[in-house]
C-alpha cells in the first residue's frame, strides 16, 4: 500500500508542476528536502523547491512532462520522463532561444510520510545545450 501511496504523491507532484503551479507544489515537499541534478536546477526543502522550478518554468513556459515510466518499492519510487518545451526564458546564464527542445532523464524519488525528501535527477542537459544552441550538435561545426 505504502508503494500506491508514494506513486499517487509523485503523480501529483508532476501534475502540479504541468499545471506551473507553484504555489501548491512545495506541498509534496518534506522540509529537509533534497534536489540532487548535476548541470539543471538545485534546491533544498520547500522553498528551494519553489525557486528550482521557478525558474525552469521561466526558461520553459509551456514545459510538459510526460511520464514514461514509473516504479516504486517501499519509500523509493523512480519515473522515467520526457519534458517538451519552448526555450522562451534565461536558462541559467543562457538568453532564451525560442527553440523547441525535448529533454530525456529519469527521476529517482525517496519519501517520507507521503513527502518527496529526495530527488536524484539525471537528464540529457549536453542534448538539451545542443537543442538551444549553446553547443554544437555532432557534426555541426568544431575543427
Amino acid at each position: 500500500m505504502l508503494t500506491e501511496q508514494n506513486k499517487t504523491v509523485v503523480r501529483r507532484f508532476i501534475e502540479n508542476f504541468n499545471k506551473q503551479d507553484v504555489e501548491t507544489l512545495p506541498r509534496d515537499f518534506a522540509d529537509d528536502y533534497v534536489l540532487d541534478f548535476p548541470g539543471g536546477p538545485t534546491g533544498q526543502g520547500r522553498e528551494g523547491i519553489r525557486q528550482a522550478t521557478s525558474s525552469f518554468m521561466a526558461a520553459f513556459p509551456d514545459l510538459h512532462f510526460s511520464i514514461d515510466d514509473l516504479f516504486a518499492e517501499g519509500d523509493r519510487v523512480a519515473w522515467r520522463w520526457t519534458m517538451t518545451g519552448t526555450h522562451k526564458g534565461n536558462l541559467g546564464p543562457f538568453p532564451a532561444s525560442g527553440k523547441s527542445v525535448r529533454l530525456s532523464g529519469i527521476s529517482l524519488l525517496r519519501l517520507r510520510e507521503g513527502k518527496i525528501m529526495e530527488d536524484k535527477v539525471r537528464a540529457d542537459m549536453v542534448g538539451l545545450l545542443q537543442q538551444i544552441g549553446v553547443i554544437p550538435a555532432p557534426g555541426q561545426g568544431g575543427s
